[in-house]
């Protein structure tokens, strides 16, 4: 639909903490060029909670200009407020995005109503729609019996399912109603098996051509394939998570020369000596850092 490898871009700052454009395009450039099929920009990797509602519409923006033709660009416009959000999607949608991500709301803990209708308002701005199942962040789970319920709603049309319960996943992936992202980096196997469309990813900044030569060998039936592709990628997956993410991914574009800085927004904070060290061996043991 919008491709099988969708990175979540983080987003460089410069030196007073601003959003960086040249570093932002010159990574957006980079992933097209090696294996992204698309970008979601200002998610959770992308720093969204700490970047005003004009530096997202900017990003959005500086992204569909840059990635044009070449790869589909979906805009993170989800918020706890719907009302908010319903707003970030008329603007992603005027901007001319191929589709907004958006997560269930957190903190509120809306009951099962509330959750379709934020939905629901969303979807109608018209625009294609991503749910953003992700437990761990804000509480609620979707279940399956709640996305389903979503997916007959207009416009709603995918999943990142951010939930590794594999139960809830299978029965998912087998109802055929909506198309599924992996919502972790190491679901993405699991979802190539149960036939969903790939992952939306952090791991992808780095690894994106071997990401989607999982997706491609499942397609082909070489789930064997899939597998040793796969194996080769957990120490990389895991490394990035040794603490929150972006913290990880963003160190890991700075030592490879594809982002100047580092820098975070507060609460958000670098990584530590120890966090880099674990990292950078990681990224020497695969040849990573002499690449770049």
């Amino acid at each position: 639909m919008f491709g099988a490898i969708l990175t979540a871009m983080v987003t460089p700052f410069d030196v007073d903490l601003r959003v960086d454009d040249a570093a932002s395009v010159a990574l957006m450039q980079h992933l097209i060029a090696h294996g992204s099929d698309g970008l979601v920009i200002a998610g959770t990797t992308g720093e969204a909670s700490t970047l005003t509602d004009d530096e997202k519409l900017h990003l959005f923006a500086l992204a569909k200009r840059e990635v044009a033709d070449r790869g589909s660009v979906i805009a993170n416009t989800g918020s706890n407020d719907t009302a908010h959000s319903v707003h970030l999607t008329e603007r992603a949608a005027e901007i001319g995005c191929d589709a907004v991500l958006a997560v269930t709301p957190y903190y509120n803990k809306p009951p099962r109503e509330g959750i379709v209708a934020h939905f629901a308002a969303i979807a109608a701005v018209g625009i294609p729609v991503v749910i953003y199942n992700i437990p761990g962040r804000s509480v609620l789970n979707l279940d399956p019996t709640v996305l389903s319920e979503l997916a007959g709603i207009p416009n709603v049309v995918a999943v990142k399912q951010a939930n590794e319960d594999l139960d809830e996943l299978r029965t998912i992936c087998a109802a055929g109603e909506l198309t599924v992202y992996a919502g972790n980096d190491d679901l993405l196997l699991a979802v190539t098996e149960l036939g969903g469309a790939g992952v939306i990813s952090v791991t992808s900044h780095l690894a994106g051509e071997e990401m989607g030569e999982i997706v491609a060998a499942g397609a082909a039936g070489d789930l064997d394939r899939a597998r040793q592709i796969d194996a080769g990628l957990q120490d990389l997956y895991a490394a990035l998570f040794v603490t929150s993410n972006p913290i990880l991914i963003k160190a890991a574009l700075e030592m490879l020369g594809l982002i100047p800085s580092d820098r975070m927004r507060l609460p958000l904070v670098p990584a530590s000596p120890v966090q880099r060290h674990i990292l950078q061996s990681v990224l020497e043991q695969r040849g990573a850092l002499a690449r770049g």
